[in-house]
């Protein structure tokens, strides 16, 4: 299964593929730290993307990691909503001395809950603080129960990476295909 999501607003424009097939990942985005961290949550979560992202980085990144975490959200939800899924999954991912820990549960109520600080308010030029922003638009619009709790921390780009690559884990099991339907309900979203 494939999404494509396109948006642009008068602070950013972003051009997103995809896809549970796992087909490489072409990343551009004018932020640095982020394009990073994209790439490893597709890496560990094992989807296929091709994301071209640019917004008003002059003012910071809070326009761009936001909605790059909302397109995202949504381009993961039409994926998911294509074939039962195993839906719930949960990852303990060590980064040298940070530790995050991540459940999430496609519910169709999408939410963060955030447990934790990390030890610096940057990462190069990129706030920390955007970091539960991005997961935040990214749950809800993934309608994507998401706990997230950073344990230990060493240093800010360690915990930042504990927790993509966590998420990116998790995501990998919960979109496995299922045998059962997720929910007993009978609907799923």
């Amino acid at each position: 299964m494939e999404a494509r999501i396109v948006r642009r607003t008068k602070e950013t424009s972003i051009e997103l593929i995809l896809n549970d097939e796992f087909s490489g990942r072409k990343i551009y985005i004018n932020c640095g730290f982020l394009a990073h961290m994209i790439d490893l949550l597709c890496h560990r979560a094992s989807l296929g993307v091709e994301l071209t992202a640019h917004g008003d980085i002059e003012v910071d990144s809070h326009h761009l990691t936001e909605d790059v975490g909302m397109v995202m959200g949504q381009a993961l939800r039409r994926i998911a909503a294509e074939r039962p899924i195993r839906r719930y999954a949960s990852a303990l991912l060590p980064m040298d001395g940070s530790l995050a820990r991540i459940a999430l549960d496609f519910s169709g109520r999408g939410g963060l809950w955030w447990r934790g600080e990390f030890p610096s308010q940057k990462c190069g030029d990129f706030d920390t603080e955007l970091v539960p922003e991005f997961f935040a638009g990214f749950a809800r619009e993934a309608g994507l129960t998401l706990h997230i709790a950073l344990l230990e921390t060493d240093n800010s780009h360690h915990a930042a990476e504990a927790v993509f690559k966590g998420v990116g884990l998790a995501l990998k099991e919960a979109l496995a295909p299922s045998e059962s339907a997720p929910s007993t309900k009978g609907v799923w979203l």
